[in-house]
């Protein structure tokens, strides 16, 4: 249920909030990951045009979505399958591509309901859990200390989250979720940090699959300098989902669809037509 401290806004079905961009051809359905919004994608939305529209999704517990009690694959991902078949998805199967806590959410939504999804693109990350939430944990934790009856613009907060997060990149990627509550018009977190942080080991879980496998084509991008997905990661992979191929992009990490989005795009669009 959302909560009234929350910043979120008009949500469709499943009250999930989604932007459509693009006016013709076949859908590509992007899912963000954690701390990050369905704007993330919008670069690589306008590079997919004319030839496809994208629906950039705010995952559950982000961005204008509806917060959520707990966290988990299953739960995420039939709020998000609920939400396809309510929207772009009603009368038949669209592209599917998630990165990271995303990817993950949308290789369950594919297992549990294979109907959806044409083409899967999964971006760094398996479906088998890293167990690391060190990382996670001292972003959340520094983020919950920012102090927001304190902080009157983003320059604020930004100004306390340097104490903890010296990477202006990063500071700016996490305070989009920053926005400015129309109920008491003070600043409020987009994000359920409070859920996210206390089912972080659930986040960082291996999917649940009940044995099903995805048969359609799925295409695991990966980059060259992230640790999320290890060659131990491959055999589960191709379990889950046998139709796989695997990219690796040169010189990204993690975020390889914003580090290197026409190496991206480019092997996207080859995936999509084949």
């Amino acid at each position: 249920m959302s909560s009234p401290s929350s910043a979120a806004g008009p949500a469709g079905p499943a009250g999930l909030h989604s932007t459509l961009v693009g006016e013709q051809g076949p859908v590509v359905a992007f899912c963000h990951g954690l701390f990050g919004r369905g704007r993330n994608f919008g670069a690589i939305a306008r590079a997919l045009e004319p030839d496809y529209r994208s629906l950039l999704v705010d995952m559950p517990d982000h961005g204008r979505s509806r917060w959520t009690d707990a966290f988990d694959y299953a739960g995420a991902a039939e709020l998000v399958a609920e939400h396809l078949r309510g929207t772009v998805a009603a009368d038949g199967p669209v592209h599917v591509v998630g990165h990271s806590m995303g990817g993950k959410i949308a290789m369950t939504m594919a297992l549990a309901h294979p109907d959806l999804v044409d083409h899967l693109v999964v971006v760094d990350v398996s479906p088998v859990g890293s167990g690391a939430v060190g990382e996670f944990e001292h972003l959340l934790d520094s983020l919950a200390r920012i102090d927001l009856d304190s902080v009157e613009s983003l320059g604020d907060a930004d100004a306390q989250l340097a104490q903890d997060v010296p990477q202006k990149s990063l500071r700016g990627f996490l305070l989009q979720n920053l926005r400015q509550d129309p109920a008491g018009g003070r600043l409020a977190w987009q994000p359920n940090l409070t859920m996210l942080r206390r089912d972080l080991a659930r986040i960082t879980s291996d999917i649940p699959h009940g044995g099903r496998t995805f048969e359609g084509p799925v295409l695991w991008v990966g980059g060259s300098d992230s640790d999320y997905i290890q060659d131990e990661n491959v055999p589960g992979m191709r379990e889950l989902f046998p139709q796989t191929r695997r990219v690796t992009v040169k010189d990204a990490t993690h975020w390889v669809h914003s580090q290197k989005p026409e190496v991206f795009t480019a092997a996207v669009r080859r995936f999509l037509a084949s």
